[in-house]
């Protein structure tokens, strides 16, 4: 069983509190499929970090991926309290834990107010691409 918890257009707005890594993923992505078993590995450690892992099939949620404004697959974000920062670093386990454990996150600018997933102008964004998903 999963350690990582699958968010979807009814229940993303549990990442608003608490602490949370959440990948936005492909079935078919090639980079995607490589990072599986380090994302399940992370989540394994979830406890232990403090965090919640979880993450979003970008085909199955366009609107999701709309509101986080994902346009590169794996796309990672660090949540802590409704407070959204991207993660640019390494994929491997190790670099994961420690920039929960050392808290390297701190020192990454979080995504501005408008652009962050819980504002109006990125609710109007989950509705644009939910609707080209529709229209496609």
């Amino acid at each position: 069983r999963s350690s990582v918890r699958v968010l979807c257009g009814s229940n993303w707005s549990l990442v608003l509190q608490g602490q949370w890594m959440l990948e936005f993923y492909a079935p078919w992505c090639p980079a995607c499929r490589q990072m599986e078993e380090t994302w399940e590995s992370f989540a394994k450690e979830s406890d232990r970090l403090g965090i919640t892992v979880g993450k979003v099939d970008v085909t199955q949620e366009p609107g999701l991926s709309g509101r986080f404004f994902v346009t590169t697959l794996p796309t990672i974000y660090h949540a802590n309290d409704g407070v959204f920062r991207r993660y640019r670093g390494s994929r491997t386990l190790e670099d994961l834990q420690g920039y929960i454990l050392e808290r390297k996150w701190e020192a990454v600018e979080p995504v501005a107010g408008w652009k962050s997933p819980s504002s109006i102008m990125m609710h109007g964004m989950a509705g644009l691409f939910h609707f080209s998903g529709w229209i496609r």
